[in-house]
């Protein structure tokens, strides 16, 4: 026996086995909607597809794809991953948390936290797309321990994601800051840069140009103004993503599956661009 545990998953557009070790370690998932097994341990490959005949009909016998190690495999990472790294380092003990909140002192992981829920509403967006043919990465390491927070690849392209939540803010976009509250932030020129620093690392990995389009999402805000003449970097609200599922003249998909798998491997981004 090999111990093996298969579980059932849907969630935006998806269809998935879990293959399970009795420790919870995650050793493979099968996509019953196209076939797509992604075995995480090569060793139990047999394994894998023994416990997964009873769930298989004819027309779904899995197309096993080579795996990454797991620690360079960015499949796995969730919205806000990063952050939520830095709101359990910030967050204090109970008692300093109680006398914070009862004096009414907002605390350091108080914004980190407001950002992780920005990345993860943006993420569950995102990830409804994938039903029309996209694959979407969340919180991409880069040197210098900094990360993008989401990458978004599909029909209509290659998308490079900035969140931000600033709930209740009038927001006004110009063509290189962002004015909220009185006070200009960096997101326009951030948003660029992190764009190209993303195509730079896929068309070296993919051996062909990808481009990547910055696209600045914010999240819970009263009122967005762009200024007309920007044009390179698409500005949104959460509620405007599903519109990515009308973009067709982007990626075939061959070049879809190609620049994801560059992108889901940890070792195109540790360059410095």
């Amino acid at each position: 026996m090999s111990g093996l545990q298969v579980s059932a998953w849907k969630r935006y557009g998806h269809d998935r086995l879990y293959v399970n070790q009795s420790d919870g370690k995650k050793v493979a998932w099968f996509d019953r909607r196209t076939g797509y097994l992604e075995l995480l341990v090569e060793e139990q490959r047999d394994a894998v597809l023994d416990v997964l005949a009873p769930y298989l009909t004819a027309s779904s016998s899995p197309v096993a794809h080579k795996a990454l190690h797991s620690e360079d495999d960015l499949a796995g990472n969730r919205p806000g991953d990063a952050l939520q790294m830095k709101v359990d380092e910030l967050t204090p003990g109970f008692w300093q948390w109680a006398l914070a909140r009862l004096s009414g002192r907002r605390l350091e992981a108080d914004s980190w936290r407001a950002g992780l829920a920005g990345e993860r509403r943006v993420g569950a967006e995102l990830e409804r797309l994938a039903r029309r043919g996209w694959r979407v990465l969340h919180s991409i390491p880069l040197p210098g321990e900094v990360d993008i927070d989401h990458v978004l690849i599909g029909p209509g392209g290659a998308f490079c994601f900035n969140t931000k939540r600033h709930r209740g803010a009038r927001v006004w976009v110009g063509d290189d800051s962002v004015r909220i509250g009185g006070q200009s932030y960096p997101y326009v020129r951030k948003s660029r840069a992190e764009a190209r620093r993303a195509s730079a690392a896929l068309t070296s990995a993919c051996g062909f140009p990808v481009e990547v389009q910055p696209v600045l999402a914010f999240v819970a805000v009263a009122e967005l103004q762009v200024v007309p003449s920007l044009r390179d970097v698409r500005v949104l609200q959460e509620h405007d993503i599903s519109a990515f599922k009308h973009l067709k003249s982007g990626l075939r998909p061959d070049k879809v599956e190609l620049v994801y798998t560059a992108a889901r491997d940890r070792r195109t981004w540790v360059r410095s661009y």
